[in-house]
């Protein structure tokens, strides 16, 4: 007779041998590392270089292993697995720190007075969506009297605080350091405080993605997200009735495991959950 308790331990375990579920024989593994190539066939003596060369590649009951450093790529998964046993897993190796990210290293930076320094970039590093001229809008969201945009300035992975007006960014204030953008139709200009700091010394970056892991179709089902670190991304304000692009997020797939990820630095919203 099946108790109770017996059938909710049967559940349990059902329930952690589908999380847990490795793959078998003669599934492939595939590497991928920095100092990779993507005319490679991703043997861990031979890994690509891009996420993105990866999932193309990859096919359900494949495993694609990421090793140590940063990856400015979204990656968009092509397809997913066919079932909770035979799905497509992206990891980070054991032991290292993978980066997912948004944003874009920028150098060239002028300095102009005291901490305040400017740059201008080229609209078309953004693509079809530049942060800086994207607004926070939509529904239930209250902007407090002030315009909010998706983008921001990043000093050592640390983010700034947007300024309301140009001239704020050239005063002395407490509290995080300050940026301003302006976007013209063929370039986008940036001021921001660097306190004390040459920016073209340091780790200095803008956003340049909305999202760092998120198909562009439905129903990529049965994928694993494991280990990563996901950042830096422009989404935008999602109320209910919107689509939830998040930092990451499944797009309305189903299947999805996402666990032992830190995701931040979103400034509207930093991952969607539903149906993972």
């Amino acid at each position: 007779m099946l108790t109770r308790k017996s059938f909710l331990g049967s559940v349990s375990a059902l329930c952690a041998l589908a999380k847990n579920q490795v793959p078998g024989a003669g599934r492939r593994q595939f590497h991928v590392a920095v100092h990779g190539n993507d005319a490679h066939e991703g043997r861990v003596s031979h890994p690509l270089r891009t996420i993105s060369a990866a999932a193309v590649r990859a096919q359900a009951g494949d495993v694609i292993t990421f090793h140590e450093g940063i990856y400015p790529e979204r990656i968009t998964p092509p397809r997913g697995g066919t079932s909770d046993a035979n799905r497509i897993v992206y990891q980070a190796a054991p032991g290292e720190r993978v980066v997912i990210s948004g944003a874009e290293v920028i150098n060239g930076w002028v300095r102009l007075q005291g901490d305040t320094w400017k740059v201008t970039i080229p609209n078309r590093v953004f693509g079809n969506l530049n942060p800086y001229s994207d607004v926070l809008h939509g529904d239930w969201f209250n902007p407090n009297g002030g315009v909010h945009h998706t983008g921001a300035v990043y000093l050592n992975g640390d983010w700034f605080a947007e300024a309301a007006k140009l001239e704020d960014v050239f005063q002395k204030i407490d509290g995080a350091p300050l940026w301003f953008g302006d976007v013209s139709s063929d370039t986008t200009t940036l001021w921001a405080q660097f306190r004390g700091v040459d920016p073209n010394e340091k780790q200095t970056e803008i956003n340049v993605r909305q999202t760092v892991f998120y198909p562009e179709k439905t129903g990529v089902d049965y994928i694993t997200v494991r280990g990563f670190i996901l950042r830096q991304a422009v989404t935008p304000w999602a109320p209910p009735t919107a689509e939830q692009i998040g930092v990451i997020g499944t797009h309305w797939s189903k299947g999805w495991i996402i666990e032992n990820n830190q995701v931040s630095y979103s400034t509207a919203l930093e991952s969607h959950w539903a149906n993972t």
